[in-house]
């Protein structure tokens, strides 16, 4: 026990920085949408619909990071600075590759995207003006993420976690005066939120290239005796099915806001409005469980994995009381919508209130699986977690989702219910899958 009583403590340490890393993510979204919220119902139509196809790009290239980030964990444990090089310069050419391929498809195709989400053509052009910006975030985060899955992977989280508090300020001031303007300076709408959004998140890489650049602990050399071409290819199929993971859940939440943008405007809206904090929200849980699985690959790494069992069993019982926390956070903020949104229109403020028992209830359901998933793929088992998440979310849910608000044209409320649902048929075959190889680990 007092070994896992270490292990816990270990990831706290490592826990809290990723939970508020995870949350600057966030804030990108977050802060542009509460900055816009006052320009009216149609920019913030406009940013939903730009920021679901860029959150689906950044969606993959976090999937990379989350993969690089369990390797680097694995060679960090077995204290190889070869394989750590390996997985840093692997993870950037795989990472930075998928970037230039959908930059170039924003680039040429943003048009026909957002015209296949909506025929308005005023709110098409407000989408395409946030989205000719913004797809130059797609590189930078690229490498941004891959960095951050090297500290994190090392178990230096505070250092991804200093560069967003860098970005953080920088990307509310400058969004508030590129949006409203100052002194004879007009002020640019939605598209001033993407500029200093963009601008933000390229200090931000500025900063975690001289942090890695100037710690005399990390050599990135990329050792002479290792043919990179050949190195790559273990290293993708290795990184593959995690990053599968992570991206089929991506597209599943873009295709739900694809949905969502079908139902009337209000709606859409609302839902537009509550995502940033539910996405927000569920990090928290999301990133203990990352530090869990970070843990356990060390501990592959080095070869211990006699206390495991315990330590998996109190990762869980862990997670489950932050996600509680989280739903009553959730509950205040229902509460006190109106205060935070206070120029929304009435009916935006009904639909919000008709789905808050759903997203109040979701992070509670959310994180068990979101624990087991990430132990599982620590374990070795990514395939088995994409099997889960692709059943029950593509073969169910989704059909039954869009059959709902296509076909049946159901309100607000069951169409947002489809979220917790999926997540409940989940946790059946995770709490199974979790409890079998726990015993397994407790035979060896």
């Amino acid at each position: 026990m007092i070994i896992s009583n270490t292990y816990i403590r270990k990831n706290l340490a490592l826990a809290w920085p990723l939970a508020l890393n995870a949350l600057l993510v966030q804030s990108m979204l977050m802060i542009d949408t509460l900055l816009v919220a006052p320009l009216g119902e149609l920019p913030v139509a406009a940013m939903g619909i730009a920021t679901t196809i860029v959150a689906f790009v950044l969606g993959l290239e976090i999937a990379i990071g989350n993969g690089i980030q369990l390797l680097v964990g694995r060679a960090f444990g077995s204290n190889s600075q070869a394989n750590l090089a390996i997985a840093y310069w692997s993870g950037l050419v795989i990472n930075i590759s998928t970037s230039l391929i959908f930059l170039f498809i924003l680039a040429f195709w943003g048009s026909e995207l957002v015209a296949a989400i909506t025929d308005d053509s005023e709110l098409a052009q407000l989408a395409e003006t946030y989205i000719s910006i913004t797809k130059y975030i797609v590189l930078l985060t690229a490498y941004t993420q891959v960095c951050t899955a090297f500290c994190n992977g090392r178990g230096h989280s505070k250092v991804p976690l200093k560069g967003f508090m860098i970005e953080l300020p920088v990307n509310a001031l400058l969004s508030y005066l590129l949006i409203n303007g100052f002194a004879e300076f007009q002020g640019l709408g939605v598209e001033g939120a993407a500029w200093g959004s963009l601008i933000a998140v390229f200090l931000r890489a500025v900063f975690l290239y001289l942090a890695l650049k100037s710690d005399d602990k990390v050599d990135l050399t990329y050792p002479s005796n290792r043919r990179f071409w050949k190195e790559i290819g273990p290293q993708y199929a290795e990184i593959y099915p995690i990053a599968a993971n992570f991206f089929l859940l991506s597209i599943g939440a873009t295709v739900y806001q694809l949905l969502f943008a079908q139902l009337e405007l209000f709606s859409f809206v609302a839902i537009t409005l509550i995502f940033p904090w539910v996405r927000a929200g569920t990090q928290f849980p999301n990133a203990w469980a990352q530090a869990s699985a970070i843990s356990i690959s060390q501990a592959l790494g080095q070869k211990e994995t006699g206390d495991l069992k315990s330590f998996i069993s109190s990762c869980t019982q862990v997670g489950m009381t932050l996600s509680v926390i989280i739903a009553g956070l959730f509950f205040i903020l229902s509460q006190c919508i109106e205060f935070v949104y206070p120029d929304i229109e009435a009916d935006t403020l009904t639909a919000l209130m008709i789905i808050a028992p759903l997203y109040i209830v979701l992070p509670i359901i959310r994180a068990y699986n979101t624990v087991a998933g990430n132990i599982l793929r620590a374990l070795g088992n990514s395939n088995l977690v994409l099997k889960i998440h692709f059943v029950t979310q593509w073969v169910i849910a989704l059909p039954i989702c869009a059959l709902l608000i296509l076909q049946f044209e159901v309100s607000i409320f069951w169409a947002f219910a489809m979220i917790p649902i999926e997540e409940l048929l989940k946790t059946i075959p995770f709490n199974r899958y979790k409890q079998l190889y726990i015993r397994r680990l407790g035979t060896k």
